[in-house]
């Protein structure tokens, strides 16, 4: 069973749940026409057609979702800080969103490196640094200085490889479900932290909401203040699932797709070397563009892959 603080009334935390949904859309719904406009992107497969679109729907769904797992599941210091990292994520997307001139990639790298610092403190100090590697049963403890590497190192890059992600319509709402929903699965195959897979639940739901207006062809996108939470709320989950290293097998779509052009930009710019030269990144305009894949079966098979790959990880994980 999925409960938190209210585990002694199911019915009432699966009407929570239904109420996260009808909230977020109605929310969602009311408030579209005051969202920023996308300002379309230049480099991107199609980009132009997102020019005038809300934007930045992140700002609506991601407080929905704080509020209900407030309301719903077990409330820590441990979880409260999570929850209050997660909405500084929301809201530093929303301002380069709402900005009219995008900030800068330095600004916001170091705001994520701020953010990931922060997160990483605070899981140190409520759980300690013993972690498990994916697919093995024992567990090992690493000295303090090398875990705050690998925990940093982790929710930088979940909050950027899903904030590339989130460039075609229904994407990275979708490939992000399925990760979350594994976390979900593997957190209950543990028996470990119900709280958290209520909480992932609700952030589901939140999603679906959102997918009701971002499916092929949208009226309305996510912005930074979407994909940037969703990141940054992902790295939680490998870190609460004591199990972070997975996040390789169940985000893997993600780091594919949003990774390998990070990856390239990152050696062109401070090393001069130059990879992948014959590949558009990120993948999604790479299908798109040389595969000429439609926006739907670029949405369907990077979510089925994921989907194949969190099922053959979870089937003899421990």
């Amino acid at each position: 069973m999925l409960s938190g603080l209210i585990s002694a009334t199911p019915w009432l935390t699966a009407l929570g749940c239904l109420f996260t949904f009808v909230l977020t859309a109605v929310l969602l719904g009311g408030l579209k026409d005051k969202l920023p406009r996308d300002q379309g992107r230049k480099f991107a497969v199609e980009g132009a057609l997102s020019q005038g679109k809300a934007r930045g729907a992140g700002v609506v769904f991601v407080p929905v979702f704080i509020v209900m797992s407030l309301l719903l599941c077990k409330v820590t210091v441990e979880n409260a800080l999570y929850l209050f990292f997660i909405l500084l994520s929301m809201l530093s997307g929303y301002l380069d969103d709402a900005s009219e001139k995008p900030w800068n990639e330095y600004k916001k790298g170091a705001i994520d490196l701020l953010i990931s610092g922060g997160i990483t403190a605070v899981y140190i100090i409520y759980n300690g640094t013993t972690v498990r590697l994916a697919l093995l049963p024992f567990a090992f403890t690493l000295p303090v200085w090398a875990f705050a590497l690998i925990s940093v190192a982790l929710i930088w890059c979940s909050i950027n490889v899903t904030n590339c992600t989130d460039g075609v319509d229904g994407l990275s709402a979708s490939v992000v479900i399925t990760t979350v929903l594994s976390f979900v699965l593997l957190l209950n195959k543990r028996g470990i932290r119900e709280d958290a897979a209520l909480s992932a639940v609700l952030f589901v739901i939140c999603l679906l909401a959102y997918l009701l207006f971002n499916a092929t062809p949208s009226i309305m996108l996510m912005g930074d203040a979407g994909s940037r939470a969703m990141g940054t709320f992902i790295a939680i989950l490998a870190l609460i699932s004591r199990d972070p290293f997975i996040f390789l097998l169940f985000g893997i779509v993600l780091i594919l797709d949003g990774g390998l052009g990070l990856l390239k930009l990152f050696l062109l710019r401070f090393l001069k070397i130059r990879i992948l030269a014959n590949t558009r990144t990120p993948l999604h305009d790479h299908v798109r563009k040389v595969l000429n894949w439609s926006n739907t079966q670029t949405v369907f098979r990077f979510t089925i892959l994921q989907i194949i790959i969190s099922l053959t990880v979870l089937w003899p994980s421990h």
